[in-house]
């Protein structure tokens, strides 16, 4: 199993709009992807280490998938169309990591 990570700094002057992205860009997302895509899990940063401090990310998605292959294979022909929806929602260029999962 691996874990797509797409982590949306938290800059000041960011902007992210959680309902579009929730309602809009992760049901397209799901579409586009299919069943090569295995779960998506969206977290909304809250805080960073120390109490009261800016979460270092606005907001990070994971989306899981049985292989770096099975990935490759559903995004590579969305990817401008997963891309282009981006700044509909946020002006945060996002991170992205890819991981294996060991437990």
């Amino acid at each position: 199993m691996v874990k797509v990570s797409v982590l949306y700094p938290n800059r000041e002057g960011t902007k992210f709009d959680m309902a579009y992205y929730l309602h809009h860009h992760i049901p397209l997302v799901r579409q586009l992807l299919g069943s090569a895509l295995k779960g998506v899990l969206v977290e909304q940063g809250i805080s960073g280490e120390e109490p009261g401090s800016p979460a270092p990310y606005v907001t990070t998605c994971h989306l899981l998938f049985d292989s770096v292959q099975a990935y490759q294979t559903s995004f590579g022909p969305h990817a401008q169309e997963i891309l282009d929806d981006i700044p509909k929602y946020t002006n945060s260029k996002p991170l992205i990591q890819i991981g294996e999962v060991k437990l």
